[in-house]
């Protein structure tokens, strides 16, 4: 399959195209990511937001430029965003008592209250998952709630890597739908 045959099929909701494309750029956008957070766990997550997000845009790639550098960009802003996420939890403030710059870490422990509503929404959780197939009920329990690897979770169901990250990609999408139903 060619990548623009590849594309052209994924704008047609086409599971193979995707599963081609995934396979075919994985290794680039997960080395670039590896590289930037030296963190494998890290990569890993921003590679399959990556993919996510790129193929629930994928009918705006402008095909006068390379796929796989339109991947690198999109992978490049979430972890650019990411970062200020992170940022955003460390408040500077500075003391008038001696005019040094110190970092305040916001107390960020849970309240009862916090956790009540956490527990609530979680069961929620729990029941919109069920509402999926056996096999995506499986592949998120044990990613999110067993937080196993994803060559963890490829031994343990038997399949391959790119399966697994296609069926947690595909999984995530559907629940996605559930949820904003209600």
């Amino acid at each position: 399959m060619e990548i623009t045959d590849a594309i052209e099929r994924a704008k047609k909701n086409d599971q193979m195209a995707f599963n081609y494309l995934l396979d075919t750029y994985w290794n680039d956008v997960y080395g670039f990511q590896l590289k930037r957070t030296e963190n494998e766990n890290d990569a890993e997550d921003i590679t399959i937001q990556t993919f996510s997000k790129a193929f629930d845009k994928i009918h705006t790639y402008n095909p006068d430029y390379e796929f796989k550098t339109w991947l690198i960009a999109i992978s490049k802003n979430i972890h650019i965003d990411l970062l200020r996420k992170q940022k955003s939890r460390i408040s500077n403030t500075t003391d008038a008592s001696n005019e040094d710059n110190f970092y305040d870490v916001i107390d960020e422990s849970p309240s009862p209250e916090d956790k009540l509503i956490t527990e609530q929404n979680l069961a929620k959780l729990l029941r919109d998952i069920k509402k999926l197939k056996p096999h995506y009920q499986k592949v998120i329990n044990l990613r999110y709630f067993h937080e196993l690897s994803y060559n963890e979770i490829s031994t343990q169901l038997g399949e391959s890597i790119n399966n697994v990250k296609v069926k947690l990609l595909r999984a995530k999408k559907l629940l996605a739908e559930i949820i904003t139903k209600k």
